[in-house]
């Protein structure tokens, strides 16, 4: 079976045709990153525009090699996203649904996020999955596919305020580094770390931060960043008034910043992992393509001696795109008429508004 996948849920279009939930044969993708870096953040209005402008261009390129007979499906995030977006790609959809007299899936792109790894392995079930991004930080215990049963997909726990790639986003704005905030860190960790190691001296230390991992220790499987924000806040700031604020202390907060994070969300998922005896554990969500956070992750799988397989999509696969949106659909497959498909914003990882 070939799906047609249509994802226009924050700042990209994109659309792509995969075979089986598995095989991928289109998968094009179109962003109006550059856009939004100039204010450091998105504009929900200007996402959108450029979506009204790209959709059409972006699908027939995606199904160029097929004719729209070849293709025996559509599936289309409707939420959670912002409206004006998902609107684009819900409206599109159905009319495509409506002319070639396809069914049409809609599709939880919170869930969609974690099926990036059948695109590249098999998990097998029970599973763990942390989806982790802009604006959900999620941890997931997966019985089965969500479509075999209400109880198949089950929240353990997720963020109280910010999520992971908020904190990311929130924390380079005030160290001055560019949008999107996570690779960004990430870049300025990478510098501090080669700088580092290459040090004859203990310079890279004269100042030494220590940022704290918010709830590491609870018992629950909840996150909270906004505290870790407020934290490199007053780090700046006392940085700043001793004159210590320079690229040195930047990349050495930037190395901290990440170390919390990743520190905090590996820790609850191992945790989960061992306390639900699963057999594989997925990262998911555009977080996920944080090198540090997945080097961590199977490091402490092996220190744990679990016999978990750890699935982790290459980062083009992490962020936002429309290939796990058909994979998603195949193996969840339950279409709507096309009349009934409607946006919802607000919803959740586990289907409610």
């Amino acid at each position: 079976m070939r799906i047609l996948g249509i994802e226009t849920s924050c700042d990209e279009t994109a659309t792509a045709v995969v075979e089986d939930g598995t095989k991928i044969l289109s998968n094009v993708v179109a962003s109006s990153q550059e856009l939004h870096q100039k204010t450091g953040g998105i504009i929900p209005e200007i996402a959108a525009r450029e979506q009204i402008r790209c959709i059409i261009p972006v699908i027939e390129e995606t199904i160029k090699p097929f004719s729209h007979s070849a293709i025996d499906a559509l599936a289309v995030t409707v939420g959670p996203g912002l409206i004006g977006s998902l609107l684009v790609g819900v409206e599109t959809a159905k009319t495509l649904s409506y002319v070639w007299h396809k069914p049409i899936i809609p599709v939880n792109h919170l869930v969609a996020h974690i099926y990036a790894n059948w695109l590249e392995s098999k998990p097998e079930f029970p599973a763990i999955a942390l989806v982790v991004s802009g604006g959900h930080t999620d941890l997931v215990l997966m019985k089965n596919h969500p479509s075999k049963g209400r109880d198949k997909l089950r929240w353990l726990g997720g963020t109280r305020d910010d999520a992971a790639g908020e904190c990311f986003d929130k924390c380079a704005r005030v160290l001055g580094l560019g949008y999107p905030g996570g690779p960004a860190i990430s870049a300025a960790a990478e510098k501090f770390t080669i700088s580092n190691c290459k040090a004859t001296s203990s310079a890279y230390f004269q100042f030494p931060i220590k940022l704290p991992r918010p709830m590491i220790e609870t018992e629950d499987f909840d996150f909270s960043f906004s505290g870790l924000k407020t934290a490199v806040i007053n780090e700046v700031k006392k940085l700043k008034d001793n004159q210590q604020f320079n690229n040195i202390t930047i990349q050495q907060l930037s190395f901290e910043i990440q170390e919390a994070i990743t520190d905090v969300l590996v820790e609850k998922t191992i945790r989960a992992a061992e306390k639900f005896k699963v057999k594989s554990i997925l990262l998911a969500g555009g977080v996920a393509a944080n090198k540090r956070l997945r080097e961590k992750m199977k490091l402490e799988i092996g220190n744990w001696k679990l016999e978990i397989d750890l699935h982790v999509p290459p980062p083009p696969l992490c962020t936002d795109n429309a290939a796990y949106i058909a994979s998603f659909a195949f193996f969840n497959f339950k279409p709507l008429p096309w009349k009934k498909i409607k946006v919802e914003p607000g919803l959740t990882i586990t289907g409610e508004v």
